[in-house]
């Protein structure tokens, strides 16, 4: 179906940060399947963990078990929050970010029942296109050609903390089921939480009986040079900000479909009970083995430490080139804001490059988002810079019609 439009490329094979097509040109992939391939292409780590667990399991049911599972939703709780989650914390695992946040949504549903139909999210939220995921999205585009959507959700003003306490306060007693928050806005232009927002929000929502969603399906897992983005925005006098629920996809499966909701402590996981929701593929044995490897080799390789380096390297090599007119972001999640809308342009020649092309996003009409894969080397982000002159020279010509 033409829900996608038109490919830009049949892409046949890929190694590392590179993909080739099937005319044999090559690429720089600076999107990794957007923000997916966390270990680029062909690892030797996912291929084996694949491949040893789909020769002996591949398949069994949420009727049963296997050490896949248990491992992952163990390694999870270590990892989603400083410290390790707290006790009776439970894992839901899915197939994407969309489900994940699906369940997300289901799961505050059940907090205080029919007393907290409100549910809040933030303009510029992109929480996926099912139709609860799609209920917390923002735009309009994507929202209404499926109306009517699950009601109750309310957008409040990006990083507005007094609009945030107005809603919490304005109903009819405490009647918010949640807040549901990106801490990187990918969709909207790779947006960070203004800085002291998550601390205040976690405040603003304990005080007021509501839980705090934090959707980390693309900043989450490395992708920002934490294992979680909002690790980086702890801002508290404890110096933690936990969260209620933490959902997560994209770069967890290394390639592999798989996504999860994390429900932090024993009263948040308790309340989706038998029969409530469910899954036949999620977290399935193989991808399941596949995030557990995503997850090892991001720890043997310390590469947290060097998405952090590479990252700051090619925010700052980004903001000395004439014609980009901010950068945001943080680790390998960054984007270019141009100082024309010439995205789109500026990506086709990008594609067009001799002799290697780079695949990037324009996700908005002057903003180029980069989320490449883990593993970029700082001589691949510098290639890109170096090419990037070039590229809004030919975008300029394209936007106006001139060659």
């Amino acid at each position: 179906m033409n829900t996608f439009g038109t490919p830009q490329r049949v892409l046949v094979r890929g190694e590392g940060a590179y993909v080739w097509d099937a005319d044999g040109r090559r690429y720089l992939d600076l999107l990794a399947g957007i923000a997916v391939n966390a270990l680029g292409h062909a690892h030797p780590a996912l291929l084996r963990a694949v491949t040893d667990q789909l020769a002996g399991l591949g398949h069994v049911s949420n009727f049963f078990t296997t050490p896949a599972h248990v491992t992952l939703a163990e390694r999870l709780l270590q990892i989603v929050t400083p410290g390790g989650a707290p006790a009776g914390s439970r894992v839901f695992l899915a197939n994407s970010g969309t489900e994940a946040n699906e369940a997300a949504f289901k799961l505050v549903r059940r907090h205080g029942g029919g007393a907290r139909p409100r549910v809040l999210a933030l303009e510029g939220a992109f929480h996926g296109r099912t139709m609860g995921a799609l209920a917390l999205t923002h735009k309009a585009a994507y929202r209404e050609p499926f109306e009517p959507l699950p009601g109750g959700v309310e957008f409040l003003p990006f990083g507005d903390l007094d609009a945030l306490e107005r809603a919490l306060e304005s109903g009819d007693g405490d009647d918010v089921a949640a807040l549901f928050l990106e801490p990187i806005q990918g969709e909207a232009g790779v947006r960070p939480l203004p800085d002291g927002y998550l601390g205040a929000a976690r405040r603003l929502t304990a005080a007021h009986g509501a839980l705090l969603v934090l959707d980390e399906v693309q900043s989450g897992v490395g992708r920002a040079g934490r294992w979680m983005a909002h690790h980086a925005m702890l801002d508290d006098a404890a110096g933690t900000v936990l969260p209620d629920v933490v959902t997560l996809a994209k770069g967890l499966g290394g390639g592999m479909p798989i996504g999860a909701m994390v429900a932090l402590g024993e009263q948040t996981a308790a309340l989706l009970g038998p029969g409530q929701h469910g899954t036949t593929f999620g977290g399935n044995p193989v991808a399941a083995a596949a995030a557990l490897a995503v997850l090892e080799t991001i720890e043997r390789e310390d590469l947290l430490a060097h998405v952090d380096v590479t990252g700051k390297g090619l925010a700052a090599a980004l903001r000395e080139v004439p014609g980009v007119r901010a950068v945001r972001g943080a680790g390998l999640l960054v984007a270019a804001e141009l100082e024309a809308p010439i995205a789109k342009e500026v990506a086709a020649a990008l594609l067009e490059a001799e002799p290697t092309g780079f695949v990037v996003n324009p996700v908005a009409p002057d903003t180029i988002r980069l989320a490449p894969p883990l593993i970029l080397t700082g001589e691949q982000a510098e290639s890109f810079v170096t090419a990037l002159p070039a590229a809004l020279a030919a975008g300029r010509a394209a936007g106006t019609g001139t060659t």
